[in-house]
């Protein structure tokens, strides 16, 4: 990490105290419909240094795909385009003033995506064309340089999101068979015709990195460390599944043969049906986890922190037939388990990696955990149901290898949780609620206080080596200020926070707790 220093015990990374904020980056305010990379997330850096944070976790950077989610994406390895900042191109001399002077009136608080997409499209494509047209020579230098270096991925992801675009957005087992079976001559032939539009793809990747980088090294500058986050599936209709079909369990269409999902849970009572492709661990270990090492690499150069979605899938995943309608009706298959991490060891020195591991966890999936000394994670709002896991998730259990939480993103605010009946939203009933919210009084000892504040003074209090906190819940916000309701597909990952809302006060209070409680 840049901004928490570390040290190395045999194979473990020890985590020193901290604290820090969850805010993924297309919440944050001002942009163009959609945080961005600009000047507000060099705003929100400065905040967190003068709050005492030392850590920015956000969600995953790729380009999202049909939902709106960060966690089905059209690659593994590239960057959002929705997150470059328009303002920056302007001032490159690549947009001009009048360019964003015709902004369609879009919402504050809330990200309509289908809007957003369509206007920052088009004046990327613009820039694009400006760059490649008569961009300065140290620039197109600097092009070339990232596209040559980038290029075991940048090259298909160019020409994947090309062929969707003459495809109209069609999923790629739908294509035409030749470049669906990524038949040689018809990719060389493509290529050539294609080769404007991979262009414009390849700019608006090198523009990402290049912005990603600048608000990287602000927070180097001020000691804030970023946690990144990793999904372990990918969507089937990405660059990566279409570029590597043998690494997946696929049809003789090319679609999946079984899917991803999770058993009955906290979230649905059928579970939870993902549909990503599944893995064939044994192809891939043939091959050295080549594609997995260099998915680790790239993760490793955007971040200081990596928080390893679905750990336990490592150690079994949950395996529904493609033609389920839930996932109720799927069984555990083991995993690469440690046989895996221990490739991803032979090429890293250091593994700063944070495991997700809730849900239905074994002790196989903890023995996992633990051998390559990986924090796991815990979330307040989960210590007080009637769940058997409860208990765990209570603060006097905590070991100092944790990563805790007040919420994570897949769950209401504090106060939404707090407030909210919570009937419908989950497996618990009302009854479940009421002696849930009786037994959190009581544990955490308090009458009237702002829930908020009593869920972040507990996280930070505990002995977890780091403590991190929805900023929704810095700002005691309700569910209107939600990011996302498992087993939904609509709706998500739309909330931004007010341009004022990041007051001194709020800055002040989150920086007393902190220092009160040595992080």
């Amino acid at each position: 990490m840049r901004g928490v220093p570390r040290a190395r015990n045999v194979n473990r990374v020890i985590f020193p105290r901290c604290s820090g904020v969850l805010l993924h980056v297309t919440s944050l305010p001002g942009g163009h419909g959609i945080g961005d990379l600009g000047n507000s997330a060099h705003e929100f850096v400065e905040f967190l240094a003068e709050s005492g944070q030392k850590v920015w976790q956000v969600l995953p950077l790729t380009p999202t795909g049909y939902g709106d989610s960060p966690y089905q994406c059209f690659s593994a390895f590239a960057g959002n385009p929705l997150l470059i900042d328009l303002r920056a191109l302007r001032e490159q001399g690549l947009l001009s003033s009048q360019d964003l002077n015709h902004v369609p009136d879009l919402p504050e608080e809330h990200v309509e995506y289908g809007r957003v997409i369509a206007f920052k499209q088009r004046l990327l494509r613009k820039a694009a064309h400006s760059f490649l047209a008569g961009g300065a020579a140290t620039d197109r230098g600097s092009f070339d340089t990232f596209c040559q270096d980038n290029a075991d991925w940048l090259d298909d992801y160019a020409l994947f999101m090309a062929f969707k675009a003459i495809h109209k957005v069609a999923v790629w087992a739908n294509w035409d068979p030749g470049i669906r079976q990524r038949d040689s001559a018809a990719l060389k032939e493509w290529q050539k015709k294609l080769s404007s539009e991979t262009e414009v793809h390849k700019f608006a990747q090198f523009e990402f990195f290049r912005q990603w980088e600048k608000l990287r090294t602000h927070c180097s500058r001020c000691g804030i460390s970023i946690m990144g986050d990793m999904p372990i599936y990918v969507a089937h209709d990405s660059a990566d599944v279409w570029a590597y079909p043998e690494l997946f369990r696929l049809d003789e269409q090319s679609r999946p043969a079984a899917v991803a999902g999770v058993p009955p849970d906290y979230f649905s009572a059928t579970g939870q049906l993902w549909g990503n492709p599944l893995y064939r661990w044994d192809v891939s270990a043939a091959t050295g986890h080549r594609w997995w090492i260099n998915r680790f690499r790239a993760s490793l150069k955007l971040f200081d922190l990596v928080r390893l979605d679905h750990f336990r899938g490592f150690e079994a995943h949950w395996e529904v037939p493609a033609s389920a309608s839930t996932a109720a009706g799927g069984k555990w298959v083991k995993g690469p388990g440690a046989e895996f991490f221990h490739a991803v060891q032979a090429e890293f020195k250091e593994l700063p990696f944070l495991a997700e591991n809730l849900g239905v966890i074994t002790p196989e999936v903890e023995a996992l955990r633990q051998q390559f000394g990986f924090p796991g994670m815990s979330l307040l709002q989960f210590a007080f149901g009637n769940d058997p896991q409860g208990p765990t998730f209570r603060p006097h259990n905590y070991s100092r290898e944790l990563v805790a939480y007040t919420g994570g993103h897949d769950n209401d605010t504090t106060v939404g949780w707090w407030t909210s009946s919570g009937v419908g939203e989950s497996t618990r009933t009302a009854e479940d609620i009421r002696k849930e919210r009786d037994f959190t009084r009581a544990y955490l000892g308090f009458q009237n206080e702002p829930v908020n504040w009593v869920f972040i003074r507990a996280v930070l209090a505990s002995v977890a080596a780091i403590a991190i906190i929805p900023l929704q819940d810095v700002l005691g916000l309700g569910s209107e200020a939600r990011m996302n309701l498992p087993g939904t597909v609509s709706g998500n990952w739309k909330w931004r926070y007010k341009t004022k809302a990041l007051t001194k006060e709020v800055s002040e209070q989150l920086r007393r707790l902190t220092l009160l409680y040595d992080r």
